[in-house]
């Protein structure tokens, strides 16, 4: 098999067409590459895309190369316009973010409320690469994405509280590809942004179609608290998308101190993690049929259920099949339990299980003790 190619993240693309833009401002000729030493101490070269010089600015741009990794904004166009010293500036660079850069609504992100949402390394990357070229003269550089508005929404910045467009990301500078780091750090985010925003509790979601379940269980407020999980609406801060990574996402939900989540997900993911699974990813886990079967023996469920399980090709059939029997997805359910305590011991969790058409098909609530 082919080795997979890495790729560079937006904060050292948007670096490097800083640097770009610096050495056409200063020298009034263009370079066809720049060097820069990432974070992460390996040299890159990024060819310059477009040029533009005027009298006091200068813009270069560079082609987002994400390599393998199947990234939003690989092939975006990261463009950085360098401006002459503002009156009064001083030797100070001051970034900031201009068409396809979103800017900060929400608490708990890398950067404040009211921010353009470039994070801390790119910005220390940015100002490095400019201060190689200006080394003592102050600037002012804008960071922009023709296109970055619209790559947005296939993201969840909204839902983070990054609107407007793309963030400028990256700790090393390096894209792995088919890296799980990108997914991880989204729920580390996204967990930040609900503790900041005051959630008690989160819904942690497998897939959009459990997720939009999830948001419409919760949409209201019952009248009693025989109704629902908490007795009350949950903001969308509170929805978590964790993909397949649930063991991450569990022991993440500890380090942040929200002890009793709840996991939404389809019988099949439920299955997945009832098997103790800490990725339900198909290619990271498989689909054990015959385990279940053994499980819903040893239950004493009916000989028909039984018989249905093993002939099943798939767990969906089986959901489906069974009208989601009842006593099938509690089983299903105390055993995903269980998984979950070797994943993360000290929480407790709460499963809601999802049909394929986005409605709650059971609750399963886990009484803390003491309550």
């Amino acid at each position: 098999m082919k080795p997979l190619r890495s790729g560079y993240t937006t904060g050292a693309c948007a670096a490097a067409a800083a640097k770009g833009a610096a050495l056409l401002l200063r020298d009034g000729t263009v370079a066809d590459t720049v060097d820069l030493t990432l974070p992460s101490g390996v040299s890159a070269a990024f060819v310059l895309h477009a040029t533009h010089r005027t009298e006091d600015s200068a813009t270069c741009s560079v082609i987002k190369d994400a390599g393998d990794d199947p990234d939003i904004t690989n092939g975006a166009e990261v463009v950085a316009l360098v401006g002459s010293r503002v009156k009064g500036q001083g030797s100070e660079i001051i970034i900031e973010g201009g068409d396809g850069i979103g800017t900060v609504t929400k608490p708990g992100l890398a950067v404040p409320p009211g921010e353009w949402a470039i994070n801390p390394m790119p910005r220390r990357m940015i100002e490095q690469a400019v201060r190689e070229i200006l080394p003592n003269g102050g600037c002012r550089v804008v960071i922009s994405i023709p296109d970055g508005e619209e790559r947005a929404k296939k993201t969840l910045n909204a839902r983070l509280g990054i609107i407007g467009g793309l963030s400028i990301l990256g700790t090393t500078g390096i894209v792995r590809p088919i890296s799980a780091k990108a997914w991880t750090d989204t729920i580390d985010t996204a967990l930040n942004v609900a503790r900041a925003c005051g959630c008690r509790t989160v819904v942690l979601c497998t897939g959009r179609t459990s997720e939009l379940a999830a948001m419409k269980y919760f949409e209201t407020t019952p009248t009693s608290d025989t109704g629902r999980l908490r007795g009350e609406a949950l903001p969308e801060e509170a929805f978590i998308m964790m993909g397949d990574h649930i063991a991450y996402a569990l022991q993440s939900c500890h380090s942040h101190g929200f002890m009793q989540p709840v996991l939404a997900c389809q019988f099949g993911k439920l299955l997945k993690i009832a098997c103790g699974h800490p990725n339900t990813h198909a290619a990271a886990s498989t689909m054990d049929l015959s385990r279940l079967q053994q499980w819903a023996a040893t239950a004493g469920l009916p000989e028909n259920l039984i018989s249905l399980v093993s002939g099943a090709n798939t767990a969906r059939e089986i959901a489906i099949a069974s009208g989601y029997d009842p006593p099938l997805l509690n089983l299903v359910c105390g055993k995903a339990r269980a998984a979950i305590q070797v994943h993360a011991p000290s929480l407790v969790p709460s499963l809601l299980v999802c049909s394929y058409d986005s409605r709650v098909i059971l609750e399963q609530r886990t009484i803390p003790h003491g309550k």
